[in-house]
């Protein structure tokens, strides 16, 4: 219980001071690349300060002059802190428009420059993505999604959604499969209860759009999630888990 206390306190004051920062910095930083940077940092800070133990496998098949659309499992409040923490890119979050109320935290992910869009409303989600899609071709950097479109319950994989693939088939970026293990036993949904344990985060490899040009998202989407769900059954027998 002290130890969750602390922990709590802790990314409060941390995610206050880093925040007021960013936002501080992004004021001059037109680009946000040097608030990616503080994303880095706070997350790697975070993932330390937890006490969790975590590992990356798969780096070698990024190239770390390109950018990309990273395609994510999303099951705990920690998959942000390790993707950011475990990846060194410039990466923003095609992120749902709520969090810009957020004090502090939305202001940061502002000047930041990250990506909103209201998942409610058809017509304005259609164009944040446009606005996405120009705002990735003037200003080059990486973007992670959650195809899923929100935390899974169950630590299944779930259906992945296509809307944000369009992107990068219209603009062209590759796109890597991520699979985020472990997380949901560290940090549950709706939880603040901070449990030990081993975290990883497994990197596919890149896939090329070009090669999907002309043919439907929702393959796209389905073999993401094959790649994503073929990590994450790696994970599992490698620790032992049959199911």
């Amino acid at each position: 219980m002290i130890r969750q206390i602390f922990f709590l306190f802790f990314i409060f004051s941390l995610t206050t001071i880093f925040g007021l920062f960013a936002v501080v910095i992004g004021i001059i930083d037109i680009r946000g690349r040097f608030v990616g940077s503080l994303s880095r940092m706070y997350s790697r800070i975070v993932l330390w300060i937890s006490g969790v133990k975590y590992r990356v496998v798969g780096v070698e098949n990024l190239d770390i002059n390109s950018h990309y659309i990273f395609t994510s499992n999303h099951e705990s409040a920690f998959d942000i802190p390790l993707i950011l923490g475990g990846l060194n890119f410039h990466i923003v979050f095609l992120a749902k428009k709520e969090l810009k109320k957020i004090p502090i935290l939305g202001w940061a992910m502002i000047v930041g420059r990250h990506i909103f869009i209201d998942r409610y409303n058809k017509k304005k989600a259609v164009l944040s993505l446009k606005e996405a899609k120009m705002s990735l071709s003037s200003n080059p950097r990486s973007l992670i999604i959650f195809p899923e479109g929100t935390r899974s319950k169950d630590g299944k994989i779930h259906q992945f959604k296509k809307g944000g693939l369009s992107i990068a088939l219209d603009i062209g970026m590759d796109l890597v499969p991520l699979a985020v293990c472990g997380t949901a036993a560290v940090v549950a949904k709706k939880s603040f209860a901070l449990n030990k344990g081993e975290i990883e985060l497994h990197i596919g490899k890149p896939i090329i759009c070009s090669h999907w040009k002309g043919r439907p998202t929702i393959e796209l989407a389905d073999h993401l999630r094959n790649e994503v769900k073929a990590m994450k059954k790696t994970w599992k027998e490698s620790i032992g888990e049959v199911n």
